[in-house]
């Protein structure tokens, strides 16, 4: 058994920020399935070639609410070229041995095959850890335990307009790292990282012990040092790097160029 194999979800995702060298951790978005598995699954081995620390995983699905326009259109391609859970976790588990890998997808997913057996789909394929935007917390207990017991870090998140007090009960229950939303609305590029961000992550620092990771609207190495900047302990890069993939002629050769520059951009 390799050492990576012999540690939980989260203690493998704590590794990956403690270890990253950079001001914060480096953690791209893919859409698996996209352009095909394969394909997908060689985005992600470019990821980590770029100097990426983690990977998030996204399950193509057909009403994607957290979802912008780019990683909309990569998931319904996905899903047309044939993608299912079953494929998509295969991709994860390829690039698993490499880099910690966290899957995205919505709750419609966890919950029709229930939370334990989805949990322990993801263990023995090696994978980390659980993102599940339209859990809302109320409804994540039970998934918690599934992914507690199956060694599956559940990471949740939160938005600049999540309550204080709900923020604080949020952060409590966080594994891995929490998710900080950037900005209000969907995934994808925006023009700049807004002045509040310092704020947003003060709150969400407060409010838990695990490292805070922020996504939604970064797309340019500047803007992921300006998160790291503002405080961020962790970078999310999404629909910048699907929109790489979608328009590029080599795929891997594109994205690997972006996340490089991203990876040095936190490294500075």
């Amino acid at each position: 058994m390799s050492a990576a194999a012999a540690l939980t979800g989260a203690e493998r995702i704590a590794e990956a920020f403690a270890r990253s060298g950079k001001r914060a951790a480096l953690m791209p978005y893919l859409m698996g399935g996209f352009p095909d598995l394969d394909g997908s699954a060689a985005i992600g081995q470019a990821y980590a070639d770029g100097g990426a620390d983690l990977v998030e995983l996204g399950v193509p699905y057909s009403d994607p609410l957290a979802d912008g326009p780019v990683i909309q259109a990569a998931g319904t391609a996905a899903l047309a070229a044939g993608a299912t859970l079953g494929g998509v976790l295969e991709v994860g588990e390829r690039l698993a041995p490499r880099l910690p890998v966290v899957v995205m997808c919505y709750a419609n997913l966890v919950f029709a095959r229930g939370p334990e057996r989805f949990a322990a789909a993801l263990a023995e394929r090696g994978l980390s850890g659980l993102i599940v935007p339209d859990l809302p917390l109320e409804e994540a207990p039970i998934v918690l335990s599934a992914c507690d017991a199956a060694g599956i870090a559940l990471v949740p998140l939160v938005a600049p307009t999540t309550p204080q007090a709900r923020l604080a009960a949020i952060g409590e229950r966080a594994r891995g790292f929490l998710y900080t939303v950037s900005v209000t609305g969907t995934t994808g590029e925006r023009t700049g990282v807004q002045s509040e961000l310092e704020a947003v992550i003060a709150r969400a620092r407060a409010s838990t012990t695990a490292p805070v990771a922020v996504g939604f609207g970064i797309g340019t190495p500047e803007q992921a040092s300006a998160a790291a900047s503002a405080g961020a302990q962790g970078v999310i890069v999404g629909s910048r790097l699907v929109r790489e993939a979608a328009q590029a002629a080599d795929p891997p050769a594109a994205v690997r160029a972006v996340v490089g520059a991203m990876a040095s951009a936190l490294s500075g």
